[in-house]
């Protein structure tokens, strides 16, 4: 429940749906729509009304008489509004003498929907609401932002389950509009889906089924996918197409859009309330080493003996409240789910920390998954606004090593939070001496008692004369002792950097000569003072 509440005319702008035709008009608002709701109530017709200060009741079967006590009820409780259906002018006169606002319920729209969309403008989760509805409402929402066209997830019986919002009333063709009000597609319509035989290959076929153009009957292009478990067909997910055409992967996103719906409508229909978090956790097991190898591949159906790699992406931290970090956290999560899933059947992911994590069990050349990581921090940029650090490790030869996978996903990411790694996305393969320097140099960093008297007093001359030796000696063992191609990138005369490395010994005693001497200054002179 929201601690602060919603202002009413905010509320209402959400009730009025996805599609611009919501399911509840104003009716009577003679005390206008400041007023602040914090709870949805559903009254139970076989009760006496009962409101608090604050609620907005839905005055669900209730008619006539008892409609009217119910208004009257909800403005003695200084109740924010009240919903019903089929509204007179008797109950407007009754919502204005009580200082209430009565909202009318379009006939066609089902309670739940109403119910649904106050909850969720309220950011509260009704006791009724399945476990996973959130997630698949989520799923639309992404799903349609990588696709570039409005969804909509239905159950096996072509019930709305889940739907993405839209930009505006023009983006959404009758079909939508009818299905999302109804929460179910008009029988005129659904009779039409199987005359084509659209149904017949969304049961049968987990490929992406193409709906062209209709305008004869409203109905714009679409695509649709069937959501299968063990060849058992659980639902389906639609894309309509808007204004603009859908973007040129759409279908390939809607096939990992369905693998990730699977579990969720699994659920649903066996009703395993914890089998979703059963799966993450064994991931996430799997990936901290705390689950044995042999109990994770039973639960995720992966083979133990196979090769592990893994992904890992992360949000560089930015200056913004814990409840920002963790929308984009969960927005992250959602386009990655769907990526992986579309680019590898048994891709599992899971959030570790602050961090989140794609197993891929026999997985493909490291080439093709850095490409499938670039492609997501793209994605992320593109659709979420969110710059995003990605990284691949080295394989692992067998699943129980996937911890050892995962950290060296996370020594990339290290690197790169810390500035030695300055792509955004990249394999340890790639960057390792880069990972290794910064390691060393963390290591030095921690053990302060590591450190040769010698270049620290030639640091302290620097600061106290102004010289600049310290830079000198790096470039000019940067190089390999190079003097012309050191001098060049410090932009002196190469006698003036013979002078500085010559007069550096001469201050510190320090033998150039020694490999050992070199190596330390190397290392030691680049840590902070």
């Amino acid at each position: 429940m929201s601690e602060t509440g919603v202002p009413l005319r905010e509320l209402l702008a959400a009730l009025g749906g996805p599609v611009g035709d919501g399911p509840v008009r104003v009716a009577a608002a003679a005390g206008g729509l400041e007023a602040t709701v914090r709870h949805v109530t559903i009254l139970d017709p076989e009760e006496e009304p009962h409101a608090m200060r604050g609620d907005l009741l839905l005055a669900v079967g209730l008619r006539g008489w008892a409609a009217a006590g119910a208004v009257r009820a909800a403005g003695a409780a200084g109740a924010a509004a009240i919903a019903v259906k089929a509204d007179t002018t008797s109950l407007r006169e009754s919502a204005d003498a009580a200082g209430v606002v009565l909202l009318s319920v379009r006939p066609e729209a089902r309670w739940e929907q109403v119910a649904a969309l106050a909850h969720a403008a309220l950011d509260e989760r009704p006791d009724t609401e399945p476990p996973d509805g959130g997630d698949l409402f989520s799923l639309a929402q992404t799903t349609a932002m990588l696709t570039g066209g409005g969804v909509s997830i239905e159950d096996s019986a072509n019930r709305v389950l889940a739907y993405s919002r839209t930009s505006g009333p023009d983006e959404a063709d009758e079909l939508r509009r009818l299905s999302i009000l109804g929460w179910q597609g008009p029988e005129e319509y659904m009779a039409r889906l199987r005359d084509w035989g659209v149904f017949h290959r969304l049961r049968t076929t987990t490929e992406v089924v193409a709906i062209e153009e209709r305008p004869d009957l409203g109905i714009r292009r679409r695509l649709a996918v069937g959501v299968h478990a063990g060849g058992r067909p659980l639902g389906t997910i639609w894309v309509q197409e808007g204004r603009r055409p859908l973007a040129d992967r759409a279908e390939e996103v809607l096939l990992g859009a369905a693998r990730v719906a699977a579990l969720h409508l699994v659920r649903r229909r066996t009703r395993l309330p914890a089998e979703a978090t059963l799966t993450r956790e064994s991931v996430a097991g799997l990936l901290g080493g705390t689950v044995v190898a042999r109990t994770a591949a039973a639960q995720l159906g992966l083979d133990p003996v196979r090769p592990v790699l893994v992904m890992g992406f992360a949000i560089p931290a930015a200056a913004t409240d814990e409840s920002a970090q963790e929308l984009a956290r969960t927005e992250l999560a959602n386009l990655v789910s769907v990526y992986a899933a579309a680019r590898h059947s048994h891709a599992q992911v899971a959030p570790l920390g602050t961090r989140l994590y794609v197993v891929l069990s026999a997985p493909p050349a490291e080439a093709v998954v850095l490409g499938w990581a670039r492609e997501i921090a793209t994605a992320a940029h593109g659709h979420l606004g969110l710059a995003v650090r990605g990284a691949v490790g080295d394989p692992a030869p067998r699943l129980a090593q996937t911890a050892t996978a995962r950290e060296s996903v996370d020594r990339v990411l290290d690197a790169m939070a810390a500035g030695g790694v300055a792509a955004e996305v990249a394999a340890l393969s790639e960057v390792r001496p880069e990972v290794l320097h910064g390691e060393v140099q963390a290591l030095l960093s921690d053990h302060r008692h590591i450190r040769d008297p010698r270049l620290t007093a030639l640091r302290a001359h620097d600061a106290e004369h102004a010289t600049e030796y310290t830079d000198s000696v790096l470039a000019w063992l940067d190089a390999l002792g190079d003097v012309r191609s050191a001098a060049a990138a410090l932009h002196i005369h190469p006698n003036t950097l013979r002078y500085r490395i010559r007069r550096a010994a001469e201050l510190t005693g320090l033998d150039w000569d020694d490999p050992k001497t070199r190596l330390l200054a190397a290392l030691l002179l680049r840590l902070p003072g």
